[in-house]
């Protein structure tokens, strides 16, 4: 597959780094400065136009709280291919937890590419028929 992309500054390009994951990592296109409370748009510095029937999955890498101090304020982002203009740059929404400073080029974020999902036809039953696990949260700590 093969996807347009658009860097609106001079950050590393994206790579795969086989072995790892198969999520990409984003970086931060600017120097960040946040006080504990605030919220910013971290531009990423990437706009790109998927495939049709694609989406952008994006979320935190799992060091980004620990750098930073900073939440992914919607979970998770979902951008899909209609959002692949010339001037749609990709943007971390981000929630301080504490005072902290982002540098450009610092990794704050990873995405993937998958296809959407298709259309699910909910079929309403009285009984399930398998066994009860115990809900969320039943599994234990170890």
């Amino acid at each position: 597959m093969e996807i347009k992309i658009k860097y609106f500054t001079d950050i590393e390009p994206i790579k795969f780094i086989a072995g790892k994951s198969d999520w990409y990592d984003l970086r931060a296109a600017e120097d960040v400065e946040m006080k504990a409370g605030e919220f910013k748009l971290i531009k990423l510095g990437v706009a790109m136009q998927l495939p049709e029937g694609y989406e952008a999955i994006m979320a935190p890498r799992s060091s980004t709280f620990k750098n930073f101090g900073i939440l992914q304020t919607n979970s998770i982002g979902v951008i899909d291919e209609t959002f692949c203009g010339d001037d749609d740059q990709w943007r971390f929404p981000a929630l301080a937890m504490r005072d902290t400073v982002i540098h450009k080029n610092d990794r704050i974020c990873q995405f993937r590419i998958i296809e959407h999902q298709p259309p699910v036809a909910f079929n309403v039953v009285e009984k399930l028929d398998n066994a009860n696990r115990g809900g969320i949260g039943s599994t234990g700590k170890q």
